[in-house]
């Protein structure tokens, strides 16, 4: 499942099971509960740490706490404070004395959400609403790939930017630019090299191109599809300059002018893409060099 961005709002069965996860359900349920019950003067300190105004009074807690949910839901804020309603339920520090019960909430939480098209990810040490649309293929693999090569910087700045890409989208995008540069740096320390001088993203690069051979002037090409892959090589600088330059720009990295413009999600994610699928690229090609692989012209021997 993917979309393009945190819905605008959330369905009724995910106020339903939040409800239910917040109260703990009703006092006279059998049924375990599925996170902390809470009686009414610790939902009202519940929310009041979110910034909202519970008050039950003499009548019953989960009405009540479904009532605020639904009202605040429909503010134009209302995606946000549900938000912070979720991942304050998800909160690993109010589980440490039983964390099968944060597994539990969380299970039960994203099989709503999933159908909104968002999740509860674990991101870091906490829990985050993150949109399904890191899904998407490039990134799904060069997670993987990070993953499986214990890349612990790669995978931190990737978490990063799918992360703030809906809710911060200017650090999104310099979080894009850092896959870019940590994957330049692991494969230098893997290849026990140097860093540049320059370490921005133009200097990295250009240093693992060169011991990489992806320069786009390599004369080793085969003549049928030389052009194509020096073309495709020099698209792929012209990427990293226009995701190092976003930044600077666009991203939270520099200070702002009073002339500063803000930058969408869908940005955001263009460059989160579009430095995936480079980072992926350079990684293979890491792989395939270190592997001592013959030569398909794409990987310097």
């Amino acid at each position: 499942m993917a979309t393009t961005q945190l819905p605008l709002r959330f369905s009724t069965q995910t106020i339903a099971a939040l409800t239910e996860v917040v109260t703990g359900g009703s006092f006279q349920d059998v049924a375990p509960s599925i996170g902390h019950y809470r009686s009414g003067p610790k939902l009202e300190r519940f929310f009041a740490g979110l910034g909202m105004d519970l008050r039950i009074g003499s009548g019953s807690r989960v009405p009540a706490v479904q009532a605020l949910l639904r009202q605040s839901h429909e503010q134009p804020d209302g995606r946000d404070t549900i938000i912070r309603v979720l991942e304050a339920c998800a909160d690993p520090r109010e589980y440490f004395s039983d964390e099968s019960k944060l597994d539990a909430v969380v299970e039960y939480m994203n099989k709503r959400l999933r159908f909104d098209g968002v999740e509860l990810r674990m991101v870091g040490n906490v829990y985050k609403v993150v949109t399904l649309v890191t899904h998407a293929a490039v990134a799904s693999a060069l997670k993987k790939k990070a993953d499986a090569l214990e890349l612990s910087s790669v995978n931190a700045d990737f978490e990063r930017a799918i992360t703030e890409a809906d809710r911060d989208p200017s650090d999104a995008i310099t979080a894009a630019c850092a896959i870019v540069e940590s994957v330049c740096k692991c494969i230098l320390d893997e290849m026990t090299i140097p860093y540049p001088r320059n370490k921005d993203i133009k200097g990295l690069v250009g240093e693992v191109a060169k011991h990489l051979n992806l320069s786009p002037g390599r004369n080793d090409l085969p003549a049928e599809w030389e052009q194509d892959i020096r073309t495709i090589l020099s698209g792929l600088f012209n990427v990293i300059g226009g995701i190092g330059s976003l930044r600077t720009h666009a991203g939270d990295a520099h200070g702002k002018g009073m002339r500063s413009f803000p930058v969408d999600a869908r940005i955001a994610r263009l460059a989160i893409h579009a430095a995936s699928t480079v980072s992926l690229f350079y990684i293979e090609t890491w792989q395939r060099k270190s592997l001592g692989s013959v030569s398909d012209g794409t990987a310097g021997q």
